[in-house]
């Protein structure tokens, strides 16, 4: 069977920024919106990955950040929009899925875990905010995870802060609905990454494992998460705000 996937027009021309994009579903973002035209910068902290992907895309806007670094983050931000634009997209993909048990949770790991998941996100909005409101509006994409819902094990404060993306998701929606500023989530599924082939799926068996709990048996890639990204930044979803959508091939618990 012959897939063929849609473009869109309204993206062309339009600056997008992806934080943590030189990897994983982040890359899969960078190369979805360069295909469609976008002007695309992007945010992380491996530069060997980030140097193999601006070649891969030419044009797209390498910035060296981490997330943790809340001055550095806006500094990025504001360097993206002077390089390239006003931002009119901006999806918030950049994430840990760190594994530790309950009682191995201490207060630093709590607090690392709630920044590198979520406390960005909204400092990244509010970051761009003033130009979308200055171009007339825009989309921002916050990535959580189906983790959340089944509460997963071994990933408390992981879950937690992948749960509060949604609350945050909605409050956004809600402040910036005014500026013509749409706000809203994705929750990707077991997404097969090279990280997650490295870490939790290291072998076909335990792939396999997790496809027997889908109810569509194909292993889900970075690529499945960023063209749900591609039809909210555009203006096919013009009329959609405040909401998550679940790209998980029917996983159940």
């Amino acid at each position: 069977m012959t897939e063929r996937f849609a473009s869109y027009p309204s993206l062309a021309g339009r600056v997008v920024l992806v934080t943590g994009g030189a990897g994983g579903i982040g890359a899969d973002m960078v190369r979805g919106f360069a295909a469609n035209g976008a002007l695309v910068a992007f945010l992380d902290i491996d530069e060997a990955a980030a140097k193999a992907l601006t070649t891969e895309c030419p044009g797209t806007l390498f910035l060296k950040c981490d997330m943790l670094d809340i001055p550095a983050l806006k500094t990025a931000i504001a360097s993206a929009a002077e390089r390239l634009g006003p931002i009119r997209v901006l999806v918030n993909n950049a994430a840990n899925d760190d594994r530790r048990k309950v009682q191995a949770v201490d207060p630093a790991y709590w607090d690392w875990s709630q920044a590198v998941n979520l406390k960005h996100q909204f400092f990244a909005a509010q970051a761009v905010q003033p130009y979308m409101k200055q171009l007339g509006g825009g989309s921002i994409i916050n990535l959580s995870s189906i983790a959340w819902r089944f509460g997963a094990d071994e990933m408390t404060a992981y879950v937690t802060a992948k749960s509060a993306v949604i609350g945050l998701t909605r409050a956004l929606a809600r402040n910036f609905g005014p500026d013509n500023i749409r706000v809203n989530a994705i929750e990707p599924g077991a997404v097969i990454t090279e990280r997650q082939r490295k870490l939790w799926f290291p072998t076909e068996a335990s792939i396999d494992a997790m496809l027997s709990k889908q109810l569509l048996r194909r292993m889900l890639v970075g690529e499945d998460i960023a063209r749900m990204a591609l039809f909210l930044a555009s203006d096919d979803a013009r009329a959609i705000t405040k909401q998550s959508f679940i790209v998980d091939a029917g996983l159940s618990a």
